[in-house]
């Protein structure tokens, strides 16, 4: 093992034999959960003080996702214990605080229809476009309503592809890759549940709704210690709860997708709540009407949770997923069918969160299985298939001393992977397979001179099935100003789960989900991240993140003169290098954002055959996926006649495979007469992915108003076009017949959506 990761280990550990100590001889402590008074509901980012009679500031904090707060290394005393969150009546209470005292307060928080004045924490929640530290952009439903979408309600995936970094194969496929990353090396959570494909075969849309949304961490790299597993980026969507005093519900109705939203109290004390969520795609019915175009697409998902409040000091969650995918994303000709593709995700989970009455700390246990089915078929045969599904257990310890935090948990997971993919690998025998992980990871968080705030932690990542395991260390550091941040990520990351796909004619979206193959590394990178935002004004902000990654042990196709055929998998080495831009400014009813990406991402290769094809032992090249400049313009004007939206994107050409050529062979193998046996096509191609595909620039618009129906309801027209001066952007180009298959062309959208209380 590195000298230099056990060295890392040992300080992660003094590090928290230290903070172990502290927290015996601390003081006392102040804990609890904040929540909505009228639905019940868990209200995160509310700031929580504790003063002292001359008013002055003795401890603050924010609460976390949870609704959960905590201020410790109090002395005794009389103090007055304040909660203020924008949009609720502020909070006060008079609590005598004794010597050694654990002592649970949690805080109902009444709403008011004014806008009120609030002590800000240092610290405060982390959101908006502008706001990202060290890699992690905090995503609200607020900030998804801002961004243009075909349906009523927002979609977290719109909100997505307008961040830098983000890039989207278009509006087909269902796939995003992350500051050079590809889409299996994603981890997508919600409520802690893995789902391995996150969003929808028709790219305006993913299973998160913004109906359902509490927040969003996406991690476009340097995550923390509790995430693992995956070499570049995290998506932890943590939903919201029902409510807990009354009914309410939504319906929705608009040319691509239809659904409804409800919610309200399972029993008469407040403590249990369900929220449920059905969409289903009426594309055929609607949207198809409206265009020349054929959309041959058919999605939906639903979703479920049950919350609950055993006690003052707990938490349960039980939440469903599910989602089913179909469509023709490429289209058929006269020569070759249409490929059609289909995935079907479940996920189920339960998470329990409490708060130890002996302890200062907040302990979270989960357990959840997720399950992914694929398929990709040409004409009525079904050619490949994959499953993977898994158990998944987690138990995560936060403990708490004053300004010091440490975190720890462990984590063990089992897995089955199966696919069956007619021979696209050759030196690949794919089976059902049954892997395990384990592991742990510690990381404690504090407070050093000059007002930077540490975190430094270390993942113990074990694969007893492969008899592998590896130490993952991490580092995050932030200093935080009035006007100035600073921040800092770096880490190691390992995943022994991949994703084997075929991009060599940058038309695949089928990806098999398999352990690293015998005889190959475990893939890995490497991430360092520096961030800068400065706000200039109330109204003007400013941020600025420089990237690099270094990815090893990747697989991809060897390069052959047969795409459509079998190949072999080889080895290759990546690194990714960019920044990200991102400019937000907002005055009175209106705000426009502008977020621009730089990327360069190279892969270099390595295989026997390269000599014979290109001259050389070493291939560089630029994979399928990298976008060198790519372009995000949002605006919002709100007037009392309605609110409108725009969004214009930009995206610089992606590279492709250019043939040099094409001839053809008859296998002779028996009596063939080669008069009339056509033989098998061939295309000789061109150094990989030497050519570059037009530029991606599109511009839609919205409108929507809202009005007030029969007192308890609510009901919200929306009104918009889709690519509105009809740019015929590439999706897809046939290397064999020039045939091209393009984006979604100029459509109007409209829809309703009726709210009631």
């Amino acid at each position: 093992m590195d000298k230099r990761l056990i060295c890392f280990a040992l300080v992660v550990l003094l590090s928290s034999a230290r903070f172990y100590f502290d927290t015996v001889a601390q003081v006392a402590i102040v804990r609890g959960t904040v929540t909505d008074a009228t639905s019940g509901e868990t209200l995160p980012g509310v700031n929580v003080v504790l003063l002292s009679d001359d008013g002055d500031l003795v401890k603050g904090a924010v609460t976390d996702e949870s609704g959960v707060y905590a201020l410790s290394r109090i002395s005794r005393g009389v103090f007055t214990l304040r909660a203020t969150f924008v949009g609720f009546d502020a909070w006060e209470q008079r609590v005598m605080i004794a010597m050694d005292e654990r002592t649970i307060i949690n805080i109902a928080l009444e709403p008011v229809q004014s806008e009120l004045g609030e002590v800000v924490v240092e610290g405060d929640r982390r959101d908006g476009i502008v706001k990202v530290t060290a890699g992690q952009t905090t995503v609200l439903p607020t900030d998804i309503d801002l961004v243009p979408s075909p349906d009523v309600s927002g979609d977290l995936v719109n909100y997505l592809t307008a961040m830098p970094g983000i890039v989207s194969v278009g509006d087909r496929g269902g796939q995003l890759f992350v500051r050079g990353g590809e889409p299996w090396q994603n981890l997508v959570l919600l409520d802690g549940m893995w789902v391995y494909q996150p969003f929808h075969v028709l790219g305006f849309f993913s299973a998160f709704p913004s109906d359902i949304i509490s927040s969003v961490d996406v991690y476009a790299g340097g995550f923390p210690s509790q995430f693992g597993g995956r070499l570049s980026s995290v998506m932890d969507v943590r939903s919201r709860n029902g409510n807990k005093r009354s009914y309410e519900g939504s319906a929705a109705i608009a040319p691509f997708i239809t659904g409804f939203t409800l919610e309200g109290p399972l029993d008469t004390n407040g403590k249990v709540s369900f929220l449920t969520s059905y969409r289903e795609s009426v594309i055929e019915r609607g949207a198809s009407h409206l265009v020349s175009d054929d959309l041959p697409y058919s999605f939906g998902d639903f979703y479920g949770k049950i919350h609950a409040l055993p006690s003052g000091n707990s938490q349960l969650s039980i939440s469903l997923l599910t989602t089913h995918d179909e469509g023709a994303v490429f289209e058929g000709t006269a020569v070759e069918p249409a490929e059609q593709v289909e995935w079907k995700n479940t996920a189920a989970g339960i998470r329990y969160t409490v708060l130890p009455n002996v302890l200062p700390a907040m302990a979270q246990f989960s357990i959840n299985v997720s399950r992914l089915e694929s398929d990709q078929s040409v004409g009525t045969a079904n050619s490949r298939s994959t499953e993977i599904e898994s158990v998944n257990s987690n138990a995560d310890i936060t403990y708490f001393n004053g300004d010091t935090t440490v975190r720890w948990g462990i984590f063990a997971r089992s897995l089955r992977a199966e696919s069956r993919l007619g021979g696209l690998f050759q030196n690949v025998e794919l089976r059902e397979e049954f892997l395990t992980e384990v592991g742990a990871y510690v990381e404690p968080e504090w407070e050093v001179r000059g007002g930077w705030d540490v975190r430094v932690g270390l993942r113990a990542h074990s694969f007893p099935s492969k008899s592998v395991s590896f130490l993952e260390p991490r580092l995050r550091l932030v200093r935080t100003g009035l006007v100035n941040e600073i921040s800092l990520a770096a880490g190691i990351y390992h995943q022994e789960i991949v994703g084997l796909l075929d991009r060599r004619d940058a038309a695949g979206v089928f990806t098999a989900w398999a352990a690293v193959p015998d005889g190959f590394s475990v893939p890995s990178s490497s991430h360092l991240i520096v961030g800068w935002q400065r706000t200039f004004s109330e109204s003007f902000e400013l941020g600025i993140e420089l990237y690099g990654k270094e990815l090893r042990n990747l697989f991809i196709p060897e390069w052959t003169a047969f795409p459509r055929f079998t190949t072999n998998l080889q080895e290759a080495d990546g690194e990714v290098l960019g920044g990200d831009f991102r400019l937000n400014y907002q005055k009175g009813r209106f705000g426009v954002f502008v977020t621009y990406g730089l990327s360069r991402t190279r892969y270099n290769a390595k295989q026997e055959s390269l000599p014979v094809w290109f001259g050389t032992d070493e291939l560089e090249f630029r994979p399928a996926h990298d976008r060198r400049h790519q372009i995000n313009v949002v605006s919002r004007l709100d007037t009392r006649y309605a609110n409108f939206s725009t969004r214009w994107q930009f995206g610089s050409g992606l590279p492709f495979n250019q043939a040099q050529g094409f001839d053809g062979f008859v296998l002779l193998d028996g009596n063939v007469d080669v008069t009339t046996e056509p033989g098998s096509r061939r295309v000789i191609f061109d150094k990989p992915f030497g050519g570059e595909l037009p530029t991606y620039h599109r511009l839609d618009i919205s409108a929507e108003k809202s009005m007030r129906v029969s007192g308890h309801g609510r009901l919200t027209l929306q009104a918009g076009v889709i690519n509105i001066y009809d740019r015929s952007n590439l999706f897809f180009l046939d290397v064999f017949t020039q045939n091209r298959v393009d984006q979604i062309p100029i459509i109007p959208n409209f829809g309703l959506k009726l709210e009631f209380h």
